[in-house]
């Protein structure tokens, strides 16, 4: 297995970083820390202007054609700086499923306006009472030639702001739909909740939401295949945003110790600082390799649950360790809220408990074990 990126990948990786540096500086973050939009609109419509916002869509959308393996790395990129952008929501959760499941027309009609930076999309995929995206108790069924969906969805992204949000929902007895919904369309109700890391995400309520057929995503009587698909490649971009979290705050306390003396010695030669540091960078170093492994054998059409699993653990365990080993190194300046270092922290703790912590991971790498 060949984890070098090519020199396209490369030069892709490289205008993001320059992109973000440029328009994304850490002191710029607490700017975007209140409000319900946390939206950067500048950094937004740089990206979007620079073509990457359709890195992974296809040309016949105005994208550029590539894959997962470079939407990956733009996605690191945006942890490694932080970014109030949604990147995750609208190019995995929303476009990336539409480009594969969606109608000709669904495609047209939305995804050249993702690659512009016009339209926001977004997925629900935790249920109230089901943390499992694939055990939605949101449900779908016909009334008349419609579907009316019920249900309360929990922390969806970018809902407010987002054309239409993937809502999964149970159809019938082993069957499972996903529906492209209209946020402010009758019977949704929106309801925001500030996240760990200030960015506001929303509770939506769906009570009698009629929604025709134009507006379904693939086959509605079908099985989980739909939202499982969605749910692997935006477990796998937290990970990898999570690769640029760490990494950053890894190399943060690498300045902040090679600067700040104790007995006029920097304290990076101190013995129990340097293993520390160690520790944190193999952390970081094995998020790094699990993650890319697993975007491996999505991006092959390979198998990746338990690849997935592992590298979930390791940015869960991993990634905690590293960033709090970081905030312990810079000492009492580590807490200081207006430090650029506490939103790193913040959004590392985000990630670490979505789609379940570490020991959620290990149950279900267990599970597997058990069953092989």
């Amino acid at each position: 297995m060949d984890f070098s990126f090519t020199q396209e990948q490369e030069d892709l990786k490289g205008l993001a970083a320059k992109i973000f540096d440029d328009l994304a500086p850490a002191e710029s973050l607490p700017d975007f820390e209140t409000g319900q939009d946390w939206m950067n609109e500048k950094l937004w419509e740089s990206l979007a202007s620079s073509q990457l916002l359709g890195v992974a869509l296809p040309e016949d959308v105005g994208g550029l054609g590539l894959g997962l393996v470079e939407l990956t790395l733009l996605l690191e990129e945006s942890g490694r700086h932080a970014a109030p952008v949604p990147l995750l929501p609208t190019l995995v959760m929303g476009a990336a499923a539409i480009d594969a499941f969606g109608t000709d027309a669904q495609r047209k009609h939305l995804l050249p306006k993702v690659v512009t930076g016009k339209l926001l999309l977004t997925a629900a995929l935790f249920d109230e009472g089901s943390s499992d995206p694939l055990e939605p108790t949101t449900t779908a069924r016909r009334d008349g030639g419609e579907w009316r969906l019920d249900g309360v969805k929990l922390y969806v992204p970018s809902a407010r702001t987002a054309a239409r949000v993937l809502v999964p929902a149970r159809t019938g007895d082993g069957t499972l739909g996903v529906f492209l919904i209209e946020p402010g369309a009758d019977g949704v109700s929106l309801t925001p909740v500030i996240t760990t890391t200030g960015e506001y995400q929303y509770r939506m309520e769906l009570s009698g939401v009629r929604v025709g057929d134009d507006q379904v995503l693939g086959d509605a009587a079908g099985d989980e295949a739909i939202t499982k698909w969605i749910a692997e490649r935006t477990l796998a971009g937290l990970c990898a945003m999570e690769i640029g979290v760490a990494d950053r705050a890894l190399r943060m306390v690498a300045k902040y110790s090679g600067e700040r003396k104790q007995f006029d010695k920097p304290i990076a030669t101190f013995q129990a600082v340097a293993q520390r540091a160690a520790d944190a960078y193999i952390d970081v170093e094995a998020i790094k390799l699990s993650t890319w492994q697993a975007v491996w054998r999505l991006s092959s059409g390979l198998p990746a649950t338990r690849e997935l699993a592992i590298a979930k653990f390791w940015a869960s365990e991993g990634g905690h360790r590293a960033c709090y080993a970081a905030q312990h190194m810079h000492g009492g300046i580590g807490v200081d809220t207006d430090y650029p270092l506490h939103h790193f922290y913040l959004l590392s703790r985000q990630i670490e408990l979505t789609f379940g912590a570490a020991h959620e991971q290990l149950a279900k790498i267990g599970g597997m074990l058990a069953e092989a």
